[in-house]
């Protein structure tokens, strides 16, 4: 049960400082999961992240859901929806009665347009833990064994897939079939 309620509250802390939502909130879940309390592996948070991805659904809240599901079972899963989304109703509830008292003020526009910038931040923070923990099996790098532990093959299939939907603009659910299946064929 400590478990259960845990994994609320500290859903409950992501939830409320997750601005921008989506990328911008894994950094914030993979710190506290991965990093702090170690409950799962890198490896595991990564397979959660891309599970998320093809579940219908916002992305933070399929994360929260699956990590809660791997820590703590049925029960994890439903705290942890819970408290990712508790913040965000009750904040949404009141920035909404907020903004139509203020629509027009100049300085509330600036503040959502530095809001905006922070989501980017986190955003790409997101992209680039992604991207090395996929070509290099790792979270952190060292500069002189980057060719040592870049995954060829991903970093092939990564670049071949990002030029096929830049160039061609096939549907993303299309890439990601036909990456499962390559990735089927390099990997088993």
């Amino acid at each position: 049960m400590n478990i259960i309620w845990n994994l609320f509250l500290i859903f409950l802390k992501i939830g409320l400082l997750s601005i921008g939502g989506g990328y911008a909130i894994i950094p914030l879940i993979q710190e506290q999961v991965v990093s702090q309390t170690e409950w799962i592996s890198e490896k595991m948070f990564t397979d959660i992240i891309t599970i998320s991805q093809m579940t219908p659904g916002p992305l933070a809240v399929n994360t929260s859901t699956f990590v809660g599901l791997q820590i703590g079972g049925l029960c994890g899963a439903i705290a942890a929806t819970l408290g990712c989304v508790l913040c965000g109703v009750v904040i949404s509830l009141f920035l909404y009665d907020f903004f139509q008292k203020h629509q027009n003020s100049t300085y509330i526009f600036e503040v959502l347009n530095g809001l905006k910038s922070a989501s980017l931040g986190l955003i790409i923070s997101a992209a680039a833990t992604i991207i090395i923990l996929a070509l290099f099996g790792t979270n952190t790098l060292d500069i002189n064994s980057i060719f040592n532990k870049l995954n060829w093959v991903a970093l092939m299939i990564f670049c071949v897939m990002l030029l096929i939907v830049r160039k061609w603009k096939i549907n993303p659910i299309i890439i990601m079939l036909i990456s499962g299946i390559v990735g089927i064929f390099f990997y088993l």
